[in-house]
């Protein structure tokens, strides 16, 4: 059996699905592309997700593979592609509810970047959808749908640009400027760990759970953030980078430094002194990209925005408006991938049925269209 998040007009609701049947009868091209039905495997969670017109999300179910990976601290890749294949056609069936499979307009996956496996078996269940009902396939960048998640319930876009755009996720740290959707300038990133990742490092240091993110920032609450004082790195004549290894050597020695076993107290300090140095980062070189380009507003997008102190800071020390991803869309999620494939389809009306490989990795700018 698989346990799944549903979500429905009136919240999430975890279902049990112990068997699927999947009937799919080919049907005619069809002309109006508002229905999407959206595939995401990038990584450790299998998710679908039915939106209308881009926005409107009629159906959205997360399988989490979460309590699998947590015994090894961390994704394994092939765990989760295996996982991958056991919960996609339950997930898509469950997804789907009483919609019929000929009333889908257009599909779209997350093709990068992400773990090969686990993308492949994304990949691969919708090619067979959309050879099967005959409709356009989309490829979508995973990162730029977590940017697109903050954008999604924005009725005025056009007023708000050009915006900064924020990425902040376990594997990507990385400020743009967003000239719409599709069209960005990469303006700094992190040349060695993500901002996530940093996070989960940290709280494998003192001994914590993963994923890392939600437990340093749950200790950090009763710590003090300026119990132990560490610099962020800095790359010379890069102003908008970023760089964490610094910061974790630092955390690292500071933790030898001390005599073992760490006290609560001690865990607590750490975690949010650590927290503290790292946001404070992240704020001023926001503040230091908006004094250069002069954004009218600010998107957020990744896992680590769902961190309350980060968006906290973020108010009171940022100005002009700043959108958030909502709390079920921070983490990797199928509703950001099938309204960002609404815009793809509609830029391009190309259709990867033949081409569209994996991405495993991305470097540099978001992929402007």
């Amino acid at each position: 059996s698989i346990i799944m998040r549903n979500y429905q007009p009136n919240g999430w609701v975890q279902k049990k699905i112990q068997s699927v049947s999947l009937s799919i009868k080919k049907q005619p091209m069809a002309l109006a592309y508002n229905s999407v039905l959206g595939i995401e495997s990038t990584c450790d969670e299998t998710a679908s997700a039915l939106v209308q017109s881009g926005r409107t999300i009629l159906s959205h179910v997360i399988a989490s593979q979460a309590s699998v990976h947590a015994q090894f601290g961390g994704v394994v890749p092939e765990l989760a592609s295996r996982h991958h294949i056991d919960a996609i056609i339950p997930v898509l069936e469950q997804c789907l509810g009483n919609t019929k499979w000929q009333d889908i307009d257009l599909i779209a996956v997350a093709n990068g970047p992400g773990l090969i496996g686990s993308l492949l078996v994304g990949i691969q269940t919708a090619k067979a959808l959309a050879w099967a009902l005959d409709r356009p396939l989309v490829g979508v960048n995973h990162v730029e749908a977590h940017l697109y998640a903050s954008m999604m319930g924005v009725d005025h876009l056009p007023s708000l640009l050009p915006s900064l755009g924020i990425i902040l996720s376990g594997g990507h740290t990385a400020l743009h400027r967003i000239d719409g959707i599709g069209h960005y300038t990469l303006i700094g990133q992190t040349t060695d760990d993500a901002i996530g990742e940093a996070f989960d490092k940290v709280a494998k240091m003192v001994g914590l759970g993963y994923p890392g993110g939600p437990c340093v920032e749950e200790r950090a609450r009763c710590g003090d953030p300026q119990a132990f004082v560490w610099r962020p790195g800095t790359i010379k004549g890069k102003p908008f980078h970023f760089s964490f290894s610094g910061l974790k050597t630092a955390v690292r020695y500071a933790i030898d430094a001390l005599a073992p076993p760490l006290s609560d107290q001690t865990v607590c300090d750490l975690c949010a002194s650590f927290q503290k140095t790292v946001v404070d980062d992240l704020i001023t070189k926001i503040r230091r990209a908006g004094a250069q380009f002069h954004p009218k507003a600010i998107f957020f997008g990744g896992g680590v925005t769902h961190n309350q102190y980060l968006r906290s800071c973020c108010a009171d020390q940022l100005n002009g408006p700043l959108f958030w991803p909502p709390a079920d869309m921070c983490l990797d999620n199928e509703a950001m991938i099938s309204g960002l494939g609404y815009h793809v389809w509609h830029r391009s009306y190309r259709d990867e049925r033949f081409s569209l490989q994996p991405q495993t990795r991305m470097s540099g700018a978001l992929p402007s269209r």
